[in-house]
């Protein structure tokens, strides 16, 4: 079955003087940014939220019935963040081929906003590389901190100032004190500057990995510093567009013994059940179960 679109469909979408009027199904803000699949977004106290992508800033604020998207035009929003939100994708049919299993329809009926975003690679990886035993709101402050450090100023948006994070060219010049220092990544601060120089190198490039499987893929990820097996899997759903990728982290892991598999198990048993019941799929049911067991503390 298909779910993705090789064109560009026409979306629900119209200019209006406050912003851009976007009308999807399937597209909730809040869902988005907060399954756990970026950070390099910020919530603003009108609810709102503002991310950078590809050295734009864009807004989202979620109305009634509308999605309202602002300091973006038409045009830009289809270049760029039109792949960005995976809009090519029906996520209406994935659901509805999830939905055969309980467990899956309540998850994303919960989630039902929820999209992967297409993510690039070199910021994949590094905050993926600091996402490793570390908590959300640290995992996104040391983001911003990198950015705000070694990145190109974009402008100011709601009071904040934005950053474009920060070249593989330049992080790779970077003091891994002066890392450890201020962005706070402890351990992570070597190997966040080793990866940097393996991308200058030319070690990864998306073009290149495109024709390898996932098994290859995955074990050439784990050569490179501070990247075992669950950030490899996160680096290939969200930067490589491999979705039927299943990442295993201590949520996922308890939701799937909780609402699944009814005892505590390895995470590699976890995975292969995974890949078992949800296929191609994974990657999207591993998106829904995180965000609804998450939310609701299920298996604390």
């Amino acid at each position: 079955m298909r779910y993705q679109t090789s064109e560009k469909r026409k979306l629900n979408i119209e200019e209006s003087p406050e912003g851009l009027i976007l009308r999807e199904d399937s597209f909730k803000v809040d869902h988005i940014f907060e399954c756990g699949q970026c950070f390099n977004f910020r919530k603003n106290d009108d609810g709102s939220y503002t991310a950078v992508f590809l050295g734009k800033i864009i807004n989202l604020l979620e109305c009634e019935d509308y999605t309202l998207i602002r300091n973006v035009s038409l045009d830009e929003f289809y270049e760029i963040f039109y792949d960005y939100f995976d809009l090519c994708t029906d996520y209406g049919m994935i659901k509805e081929v999830l939905s055969e299993s309980e467990i899956l329809n309540k998850a994303s009926e919960y989630g039902y906003g929820i999209r992967i975003l297409n993510q690039d690679l070199f910021e994949t990886t590094i905050s993926f590389i600091i996402s490793a035993n570390n908590q959300i709101p640290r995992i996104k402050k040391a983001v911003r901190i990198i950015s705000e450090r070694y990145g190109d100023y974009l402008g100011e948006y709601m009071g904040e100032k934005y950053y474009s994070f920060p070249s593989p060219q330049v992080l790779a010049k970077v003091d891994p004190l002066d890392l450890r220092e201020h962005a706070r990544v402890g351990f992570r601060d070597v190997r966040i500057v080793e990866t940097s120089q393996a991308f200058v190198d030319g070690y990864l490039n998306f073009e290149d990995e495109k024709n390898l499987t996932d098994k290859e893929l995955h074990n050439k990820l784990k050569e490179l510093p501070g990247i075992g097996p669950k950030v490899a899997d996160c680096i290939m759903l969200f930067a490589y567009h491999r979705r039927e990728t299943f990442p295993v982290d201590v949520w996922i892991k308890r939701v799937m013994e909780t609402l699944f598999i009814g005892k505590e198990v390895p995470k590699k048993q976890v995975d292969d059940y995974a890949r078992e019941i949800f296929g191609d799929l994974a990657g999207y049911a591993q998106q829904y179960l995180f965000y609804y067991g998450r939310e609701n503390a299920i298996g604390k």
